[in-house]
């Protein structure tokens, strides 16, 4: 799929406060329906996720990528794993060139051999599971929610998405945007390349750990792609990010629309340094049904699913 490149829009981002989650979650559960039924992107505060917690994530992602090339790629990232590291290898339809970037992928199933060794990254695997741990319970407060309106029972989500199960495909990913030359920045203006092309997930619901001041982000909800119009999302640390992805549009009969978006180069008047990101995919597990209340879509397993969108993603 492709949205083109297009011209810019103003569009509120609204971002939605979780503090006295227990209390209000039928509060919350409206807000954050509203927002995604009608945008399908939305920012988190008081999701009680830590200051020190996220600067300790960024922290081991900005160690693993300075690490030599040949020690990442001792976890070099295996065909249909979703786990290990991955160097300018994701090749959006939309642009057809690769992401201007390098990643490192954690599935918690999938990573027997693909840590770095204690010596090489003290802390990083503890921090980084951590983390993984902190975000997956959020995401499945934010996916109670949406439970809530699709008329599914307690917990619909939180069973399929198990992270002790051996299918479990839920990842964390670390993303490190290289920085680059005022003349390469003139060029990818002029070219309309991007540091990550255009693209949806294909996940239920995704968590973007941004800093600040790193701009990028851009959004095109996925209802007016055709008008070919991007907003901005701001980089705020204290903030997350999140985005309806495709497994969720599917389950909830597309009431919850899955958005286009991308990462800008930057302005070459501006920060031409590199940009980092941290991702939550919250990926329904392989063996999960998803099939919507209203029977729009034929039922199919969450693996299934997940192999058409990426075949359909490499044959765009």
């Amino acid at each position: 799929m492709g949205a083109g490149n297009g011209g810019t829009a103003e569009r509120e981002i609204r971002v939605i406060d979780l503090g006295d989650f227990d209390d209000r979650r039928s509060e919350i559960a409206g807000q954050l329906w509203d927002a995604a039924t009608e945008i399908g992107f939305f920012q988190l505060s008081g999701h009680g996720i830590d200051r020190h917690e996220t600067d300790a994530a960024f922290a081991a992602a900005r160690a693993y990528f300075a690490l030599p090339a040949e020690v990442k790629a001792g976890q070099a990232l295996r065909p249909g794993s979703n786990a290990g590291w991955e160097y300018r290898s994701q090749v959006r339809p939309s642009t057809g060139t690769p992401d201007e970037k390098e990643s490192f992928q954690l599935t918690r199933p999938r990573m027997a051999g693909m840590w770095p060794r204690e010596s090489e990254l003290a802390g990083f695997r503890a921090t980084l599971l951590s983390f993984e741990a902190r975000c997956h319970d959020l995401a499945m407060r934010v996916l109670g929610c949406f439970a809530d309106r699709l008329g599914l029972p307690e917990g619909f989500f939180a069973a399929r998405h198990d992270p002790s199960a051996p299918d479990h495909q839920s990842t964390l990913r670390l993303l490190h945007y290289y920085a680059t030359s005022r003349e390469a920045a003139v060029r990818a203006m002029a070219e309309n390349s991007w540091r990550a092309g255009a693209h949806t997930d294909f996940d239920c619901l995704t968590l973007l750990f941004q800093r600040e001041g790193q701009e990028g982000l851009q959004v095109c909800p996925g209802r007016e792609a055709g008008e070919r119009r991007w907003t901005p999302v701001p980089a705020r640390s204290s903030l997350i990010t999140c985005n309806i992805g495709d497994m969720l549009a599917r389950w909830s009969g597309d009431r919850l629309p899955s958005n286009f978006h991308r990462v800008a180069p930057p302005h070459p008047d501006g920060d031409l340094g590199p940009r980092y990101s941290i991702a939550y995919f919250a990926q329904a597990d392989g063996s999960a049904l998803i099939a919507d209340p209203d029977g729009v879509h034929a039922p199919v397993t969450a693996a299934d699913y997940l192999r058409q969108r990426i075949a359909a993603n490499f044959a765009g």
